[in-house]
């Protein structure tokens, strides 16, 4: 073996095929956009679907792995595919596939802006005065704001697909493009404005 074809000792093993690989060996996240600036620093986008949880250890790590991974996990909250990463993987990929055919957009695009417009920016919190409880309005940390849109996506794809015809992936979806859309009739969004909705009247 010449010394033409040895790799450098300064470069990483592996640094040149991570930067250049596709989501599922499909999808490009070179090149997503963000439409707010508030919870960018929060939305990572990885090629990495599956980080065998090293992100557990370490409070607010989660914001690190990629937000593909975060709504996979979310998808697991129920009783019935807990645990079940791969089927919820599953899910994932194959909503992404009708996303691309329905919208002939990058899914993850679509996911990005789904969690943006899912992200609500106040909620009410409970404060006592004297033995009464009082609710007030609140801003909502920009972490939670994922956190909450993903919650919303997820309990969106569940409730449409639990006892129905259409299939997870189906609903997941039309989740993601009804919350892209900002389309009030998907549950993303309806619970986003809702939330929001009792927010202002509580200020």
């Amino acid at each position: 073996m010449s010394t033409e074809e040895a790799p450098e000792p300064e470069t990483p093993a592996g640094t040149e095929e991570s930067s250049e690989a596709d989501l599922f060996g499909v999808w490009d996240v070179s090149e997503i956009s963000y439409a707010d600036p508030s919870t960018k620093r929060y939305i990572t986008v990885t090629p990495i679907a599956h980080t065998m949880g090293r992100h557990a250890s370490k409070q607010f790590q989660k914001s690190q792995i990629s937000i593909v991974e975060r709504l996979t996990n979310r998808l697991m909250k129920t009783g019935r595919n807990a645990g079940k990463k791969q089927q919820a993987l599953k899910i994932v990929r194959e909503a992404f596939e009708e996303v691309n055919e329905r919208t002939e957009e990058n899914p993850v695009q679509v996911l990005v802006t789904a969690v943006e417009n899912a992200a609500p920016r106040e909620e009410t919190v409970r404060l006592k005065y004297g033995g009464i409880s009082v609710p007030k309005a609140v801003d909502v940390a920009p972490q939670r704001r994922v956190d909450q849109a993903l919650k919303f996506l997820a309990d969106g794809a569940h409730s449409d697909s639990f006892k129905t015809p259409t299939s997870a992936s189906e609903a997941l979806a039309n989740q993601l493009i009804g919350a892209a859309d900002y389309d009030l009739q998907t549950y993303a969004i309806s619970q986003k404005e809702e939330k929001e909705r009792v927010a202002a009247a509580a200020r």
